[in-house]
């Protein structure tokens, strides 16, 4: 089977992230294909439950041992797509459609690589990890450390074939005011839980200005946003309570112990406001930056690879998104990523360079032979 025709198959089953769209139909599907592609090419097949209903599927192509161990990392789950979405089609080259790019285009380098290396394995064991939930809570990569490591890891994600050796993290606060419900006409019993945040938006403001002047060339820069806003009930009453959802992008060098801190500077100017603010940031999901060191022997054997390959040497660079990356590299492996190129991803047009696929698969080999042996 070809790239472009594994791809094609995997990109027509739905795997739509269930907690991102209610009603998603969930990566099984696509776990059932890539477990049955694993077997068919000679991989140990791990498959179980990250989240009821969702597995992670784990290919092992054993070493012969006293090499490194290195694994591929990709998710599995999609945004949700418009009718149509995954139906894949080749156009000029490229192959359109729902998690072409997004990432299966990336999961299928990794198997190619695998599939080549399978009757003449290395010395350390070769993984390919295909995980859920990447585009909410990366439940499946948290999974995925706690039951497999490695020696150093890939994650195929879409780079056109730049290394990225490192990318920035986020955190999602909700920040909850209380008030006090009444009715509009009984100002003596009401306290407005929403004007009594109002510091809290300004102070947000303030605070994403002064991350616009702290940009670099080398990192771009840090930004925080309210994302969203709830409270009240109808026009007569006085709210009794305000929920404002933040977005917070942390670049490499910042952390999420920076981030809470600036939160919480954001609560004490509301109270100061007014004594009658009464409130707290509950963290719904926050993940670190990542930065390897350049000469980290993953990040060394992917810029040797994607040169071999390219012909030239490639773009290293970080990247402003996260990433399921920072929980491996959280969990003690060093992951570089290094993937297809393409554009589109959650549009309508997501698309991804088949010759790049193939490009992609030649570098993992030629990586999986300078680092497992």
């Amino acid at each position: 089977m070809t790239t472009a025709e594994l791809l094609a198959r995997l990109v027509a089953v739905d795997s739509t992230n269930p907690d991102l769209v209610p009603g998603g139909a969930g990566e099984a599907g696509v776990a059932a294909v890539l477990a049955e592609h694993m077997a068919a090419i000679g991989l140990e097949v791990d498959m179980w439950d990250a989240a009821p209903g969702r597995p992670n599927v784990v290919g092992r192509l054993a070493g012969t041992g006293g090499g490194r161990s290195l694994m591929f990392c990709g998710h599995t789950d999609v945004v949700g797509a418009e009718p149509g979405g995954f139906a894949p089609e080749v156009r000029d080259g490229r192959m359109h459609g729902r998690g072409t790019n997004d990432m299966k285009g990336g999961i299928v380098s990794a198997l190619a690589a695998a599939e080549r290396l399978a009757s003449d394995p290395p010395a350390g064991d070769v993984l390919i990890a295909c995980v859920i939930d990447e585009e909410w809570q990366s439940v499946g990569a948290q999974a995925l450390v706690e039951r497999y490591t490695a020696d150093a890891a890939v994650l195929p994600e879409q780079s056109d074939l730049d290394v990225i050796f490192a990318h920035g993290g986020f955190a999602w606060y909700d920040v909850t005011s209380r008030g006090v419900e009444a009715a509009g006409g009984r100002p003596e019993r009401g306290v407005d839980a929403i004007t009594l945040a109002g510091p809290v938006l300004a102070g947000l403001a303030e605070l994403e200005a002064e991350l616009a002047r702290r940009e670099t060339p080398e990192w771009g820069r840090p930004s925080v946003h309210a994302s969203t806003i709830r409270g009240g009930r109808d026009y007569p009453s006085y709210p009794g309570e305000c929920v404002i959802g933040v977005e917070r992008c942390i670049m490499p060098g910042e952390t999420v112990a920076e981030s809470l801190a600036e939160m919480a500077a954001l609560l004490d100017r509301a109270r100061a406001a007014d004594a009658r603010f009464e409130g707290e940031c509950r963290t719904v999901v926050a993940r670190e930056p990542v930065l390897l060191d350049r000469d980290e022997p993953v990040v060394r054997a992917a810029i040797d690879a994607a040169a071999a390959v390219l012909g030239r040497p490639p773009v290293v660079r970080s990247d402003y998104g996260w990433m399921d990356s920072g929980i491996l590299v959280e969990a003690g492996i060093p992951c570089v990523v290094l993937g297809p190129a393409g554009d589109g991803l959650h549009t309508a047009d997501e698309w991804v360079d088949l010759a790049s696929v193939d490009q992609c698969a030649d570098a993992y080999v030629r990586m999986i032979r300078a680092l497992c042996g």
